[in-house]
């Protein structure tokens, strides 16, 4: 058990092991963890460098949109770079190391170019290294391109094996948070061939690091009764560790499974990856929503986090992010973390919320500064301490951890695919989505042998103008 690590909770599997390595260290995990939160359990916060600067980069977030913890996994022909540590489920023998830093993420010789900044401005290369030319392609250019960029894929043959197919379905759910699950689950109940999608190792979303009650239960029996169900039901297809990329003209959506990325020795006989092409009578999105950033000085040190993804790694993995944690918000999500790093018996020093009119249902231990704002952020390779700004003035705050939280927005990259652009709504603050050119078939009639889906289930997708 290691500092960060919870003696109790989380759904990791306590009674195994797994061995990994992180850049040549040997380190232990637990089956349920990623490669991210067994990272932080072992209380590496320090993950990668940023790409020009070289600056010290940690996990941000919990999920597919972690723009920071980039590794490169495996070696020879299955080495792979540029992947998300949030999303590399942990398997025994995972090797990954960082990218973009020598001769160590330590002491990178690169972190002199953010010294140097105030002269790297945009188009300097372009306009310095222009004489002699002859000296462009044989030093200046790969000097500049060893100095930046990101991981270096392998020129040895890949030995696996990857396959393509076809699927049709009645109603393609894509995302298996709580709507997916619901929209699924009433579709199969009335007999449609439905296909669930979801990129997550576990269907359940945002029910999965959820610890209050839905329905008067428990989220985790709720969600096992869901799941229970799905499961019972023949004509509901359902594909974990699936990501949806793309919808195309007839209702063609493009989507590849990862089937055996999270297996040390990928069985020969069968594909490590399968690329679907899906045919769907209707489609429903139910891909959630991404938690905003807040702009601050300092707010990529590592220790700095979406408080989503903070409560999640608590709650999922059972990891600590520090022995003090400071939450700056500017909507309620921000004390649902507080809440839960407290009642996991951790340090919360200060909850800065950027609105005059805090929550005021809040009644944990930590202090409340209503009307404040972060301003800055200390350390180099992890966090040290904040400075708020109120009207009292700027007082610093030491912190290990920082959890912001800026709102969120939904996810909607498929939408736009078909036209839809997102509008700000001011009467409901996130974005809002009008699809003005949305293309969808008519709702074929089911086969007479089956029972026909409710309306609500199977209608048009569109979400009402703000």
């Amino acid at each position: 058990m290691t500092s960060f690590r919870l003696s109790s909770g989380g759904r990791i599997d306590r009674t195994r092991t797994l061995g990994f390595t992180f850049d040549g260290k040997a380190l232990e995990g637990h089956p349920g963890d990623t490669l991210a939160s067994a990272l932080l359990a072992n209380g590496i916060k320090l993950v990668g460098r940023s790409f020009k600067y070289h600056r010290p980069r940690g996990v941000l977030t919990a999920g597919a949109a972690e723009p920071n913890a980039l590794v490169t996994t495996g070696s020879g022909g299955r080495t792979e770079p540029n992947t998300r540590a949030t999303m590399i489920e942990l398997y025994e023998g995972l090797a990954a190391k960082s990218q973009n830093r020598w001769p160590s993420l330590g002491f990178d010789l690169g972190a002199v170019n953010g010294l140097l900044s105030p002269f790297l401005s945009a188009g300097f290369y372009y306009k310095t290294f222009m004489w002699p030319a002859a000296l462009w392609e044989k030093l200046y250019e790969p000097l500049i391109r060893k100095a930046a960029g990101l991981g270096r894929a392998s020129y040895e043959p890949d030995p696996d094996a990857y396959e393509k197919c076809w699927a049709h379905c009645d109603l393609l759910v894509i995302g298996a948070g709580p709507a997916g699950l619901a929209a699924a689950l009433t579709a199969g109940r009335a007999g449609a061939r439905v296909i669930l999608a979801d990129e997550g190792a576990e269907l359940g979303g945002s029910l999965l690091p959820e610890s209050g009650a839905v329905e008067g239960k428990p989220a985790d029996t709720f969600l096992g009764e869901l799941l229970a169900e799905l499961e019972g039901l023949a004509n509901v297809r359902r594909l974990r560790r699936t990501t949806v990329f793309g919808w195309y003209d007839d209702n063609m959506f493009g989507a590849v499974e990862r089937v055996q990325k999270h297996v040390a020795m990928p069985d020969p006989d069968r594909p490590v990856e399968r690329l679907w092409r899906i045919i769907a009578r209707q489609a429903i999105l139910a891909t959630g929503a991404e938690e905003r950033p807040l702009v601050f000085g300092g707010n990529d040190i590592p220790g700095v986090m979406m408080a989503g993804a903070m409560r999640s790694y608590l709650n999922r993995q059972a990891v600590a992010p520090g022995t003090s944690t400071v939450i700056f918000t500017t909507n309620d999500a921000g004390y649902r973390t507080a809440a839960d790093l407290e009642a996991a018996g951790l340090g919360v020093a200060a909850i800065v919320d950027s609105r005059a009119d805090a929550c005021k249902a809040w009644q944990g231990r930590a202090e409340v500064l209503q009307g404040a704002r972060v301003i800055d952020a200390f350390g180099g390779k992890r966090l040290h301490g904040v400075s708020v700004e109120s009207e009292d003035g700027v007082r610093r705050i030491e912190a290990d951890a920082l959890a912001m939280s800026g709102g969120w927005s939904p996810i909607i990259h498929l939408a736009c695919h078909r036209g839809g652009k997102p509008q700000w709504s001011q009467e409901h603050p996130p974005f809002w989505l009008r699809l003005r050119r949305m293309v969808l078939p008519l709702p074929a009639r089911l086969p007479a042998s089956r029972k026909s889906p409710p309306a609500s289930a199977m209608a048009p997708q569109r979400r009402p103008p703000p």
